[in-house]
């Protein structure tokens, strides 16, 4: 027996990132355009980095509040105010390490062994790989790919549900396809969760890039108070910090013991002079968001002019989030494809078949960076299509 096979089955089965695949294979390229990762180019500004520099020169290096420093959860509450325009308290939001940690935070609470969460496919890995890792079987609902965009069947998702279901993953706007639900979906699922007595898990990080006017439908317009949703979020995408590893969780004020706790057993909590940075993010970063997004979306228009011009790119432009989900003609083996643009476009995309189901002939590329930049990659992108 070798040692891997001593080790727990679910750990053993986690699947390696398609993503990481292509990333590995190219990162040493010289002049190779990075779009694969979900994540801008610019660094963190420095009024956030400041903040945390302050707190590290003033000792805050020991232990601190689990749940988040005061200063955090009052600050998290004031912005979702903002946003959301509706009443919020400190006591609903746990600070925690990264909107990945809030995920599988999520899981642990909601699903384990034997049970079965619902999700939207295509998807970005990281879920279906935890909640495998947790022991929960994830059970894909495919969007429909149709004339007008991306679309969910409500019908569908509830014929996923059975009786062993605990949760339904939502991720609004989406990544990888841009996908925004409107408040008459979100209405359909919330429905549906009250009727089976369902978690819903509310993956919301892009809410603010949203190209629509304003931030994107929220359950939080519809929910009420005592409604079965916990929200998972990150500082990673509008304020330029997902190196930071800081997210946080919004859950109903009575389960914060128990979130405490969860938190207590996997990482004690985040550091205090991180959160610190975090606080500036909130309360200062409003005008550094507004340009991320009007940058991401004049991004999007450059990349899918360049690309359409092809004639073999298909797509739905996106409404949200700041990824372009394409197909081009005549392919579809998208892992073989983000290998061969690699080598021969020198630009890194994300395979779609990464994004499990309906995804498999599709390209994920990230256009949050320069427009200069994405000018070059969608070049070479369409050279590289039109020599097939």
């Amino acid at each position: 027996m070798t040692l891997s096979e001593t080790m727990r089955l679910e750990a053993r089965l986690a699947p390696e990132s398609g993503i990481v695949a292509v990333m590995n294979h190219g990162r040493h390229k010289d002049g190779l355009v990075p779009l694969w990762a979900g994540e801008g180019d610019l660094p963190t500004p420095d009024f956030i980095s400041s903040a945390a520099v302050a707190g590290l020169n003033a000792g805050e290096t020991f232990y601190t509040w689990q749940r988040g420093i005061p200063e955090l959860r009052d600050a998290l509450a004031r912005y979702h105010r903002r946003h959301f325009g509706r009443r919020f308290v400190d006591e609903e939001f746990m600070v925690v390490g990264s909107g990945m940690q809030a995920i599988q935070l999520a899981l642990q609470a909601t699903a384990g062994a034997g049970d079965e969460v619902v999700y939207l496919s295509p998807a970005w890995p990281n879920l279906t790989a935890a909640a495998g890792v947790a022991g929960a079987r994830p059970v894909p609902v495919p969007l429909d790919d149709t004339a007008n965009g991306w679309a969910l069947d409500i019908e569908k998702l509830a014929a996923a549900i059975t009786p062993r279901t605990r949760a339904i993953f939502i991720n609004t706007p989406s990544n990888p396809t841009g996908w925004t639900a409107d408040r008459a979906t979100l209405q359909a699922i919330l429905d549906l969760a009250r009727a089976r007595g369902l978690w819903i898990i509310a993956d919301e990080i892009y809410a603010l890039f949203h190209y629509g006017g304003g931030r994107a439908p929220s359950f939080y317009d519809i929910m009420a108070d005592e409604d079965r949703i916990l929200f998972v979020n990150s500082f990673s995408k509008n304020w330029a910090m997902t190196g930071w590893r800081v997210g946080w969780l919004r859950v109903h004020p009575s389960l914060q013991a128990m979130f405490e706790n969860l938190i207590q057993y996997s990482t004690s909590g985040v550091a205090q002079f991180m959160q610190r940075g975090a606080v500036a993010a909130l309360d200062q970063g409003e005008g550094f968001v507004a340009g991320q997004v009007e940058r991401a979306r004049q991004a999007r228009d450059l990349v899918c002019r360049i690309l359409g011009e092809t004639g073999r790119a298909r797509f739905t432009v996106p409404q949200g989030a700041f990824y372009l989900f394409f197909a081009i003609e005549g392919l579809a083996d998208s892992r073989r494809a983000a290998f061969d643009i690699v080598d021969h476009a020198n630009v890194g995309l994300a395979p779609g078949t990464a994004f499990g189901v309906g995804g498999e002939a599709f390209l994920r590329l990230c256009f949050h960076r320069r427009l200069d930049q994405l000018e070059e990659a969608a070049g070479r992108i369409a050279t590289w299509v039109r020599g097939l």
